[in-house]
């Protein structure tokens, strides 16, 4: 999502600040990757220094966290910064809970101690329901928050931390429930997964079995385009101390995706269940109702699931060639 932000704010003229957290190597991985997939004439602006100002960045460290936002005085802050992965929550909570929780305390207590005036989206996450009942889907903000794993809770934290920071102090924050979002560039989630292994079975590179999970769950999906658009518009329409879902206006079954994408190869795999892949829990169905968010914004969903599986097997294709 920030490799994306970071072209949709910069071709919109903004000044761009962005921070990244490990290697070095990531950063240049996604920019040989976006330049691979460009037009010729389009190569050198997908430079990262004519797009973006990056640092590397730890979000628990207070101190970094705050000289940063000092240096670069924001007048918007996306804070999507998290460890983002619900397995990876089960196994290392600790570090889920310092990056996330802590991590969105640092940022607000910087904008707080600096006197800032700018307004801060915090990325939420539908994992902040947990289960839900069928009768209850798509679900509405109004749903209680169970969540199922560490990952939801530490998403429950930041947006209360979120609402906290406004009431307490007028910081101009608010949150956005992110749904199911996928698109190039994406790594470990289910469409990512299917078209990574679907571009290896068609150049050779993986025998023609792909490994699969859980088929029979829902999942409403918005292309990652998409869903910064929403972004931008929710930086100027949406109201401080508030939650927006922002959701796919469709669900769809995994297996169903998983046909959509075997039908874009050459190659047809045999499918075979990982147990490897399979969750401890799982959530039947994720839809999330966007009317809040709409009404606010006119956002609508534009990007078809055809198209953001077609661009995702080409993105693979062409990393995974090189």
């Amino acid at each position: 999502m920030g490799s994306h932000l970071v072209d949709m704010l910069a071709d919109a003229g903004h000044k761009v600040h962005g921070t990244y957290y490990g290697s070095v190597n990531l950063v240049n991985e996604i920019t040989q990757a976006k330049q691979s997939l460009a037009e010729p004439s389009e190569t050198n602006s997908f430079a990262w220094e004519n797009r973006a100002s990056l640092v590397q960045c730890d979000v628990s460290n207070f101190p970094v966290v705050r000289r940063l936002i000092a240096d670069v005085q924001p007048e918007q802050i996306y804070h999507l910064a998290a460890q983002s992965y619900p397995t990876k929550s089960w196994d290392d909570p600790w570090d889920t809970i310092q990056t996330n929780i802590i991590g969105t305390a640092n940022v607000f207590e910087a904008v707080k101690e600096l006197k800032l005036k700018c307004r801060v989206l915090v990325a939420g996450s539908s994992a902040q329901y947990g289960f839900v009942d069928a009768k209850d889907v798509p679900i509405k903000e109004a749903q209680p928050m169970k969540p199922l794993h560490p990952y939801g809770v530490s998403k429950v934290a930041q947006e209360g931390l979120a609402y906290q920071y406004w009431k307490n102090f007028g910081i101009d924050a608010f949150t956005m429930r992110i749904f199911n979002t996928t698109g190039p560039r994406k790594v470990n989630d289910v469409c990512a997964d299917f078209t990574k292994q679907l571009a290896a079975i068609d150049l050779g590179l993986q025998e023609p079995i792909i490994k699969v999970g859980n088929l029979e769950t829902k999942r409403a999906i918005t292309d990652v385009r998409d869903e910064l658009r929403g972004f931008v518009l929710a930086m100027q329409h949406c109201k401080a101390g508030e939650a927006y879902n922002i959701s796919g206006s469709h669900a769809y079954l995994i297996k169903d995706i998983l046909e959509t994408a075997i039908s874009f190869c050459k190659i047809k795999p045999k499918v075979e269940v990982d147990p490897k892949l399979l969750r401890p829990t799982d959530e039947t169905i994720i839809f999330g109702d966007s009317a809040k968010f709409k009404e606010a914004t006119g956002w609508q969903q534009e990007i078809p699931i055809e198209k953001t599986i077609e661009d995702m097997l080409k993105y693979w294709r062409v990393k995974l060639a090189k």
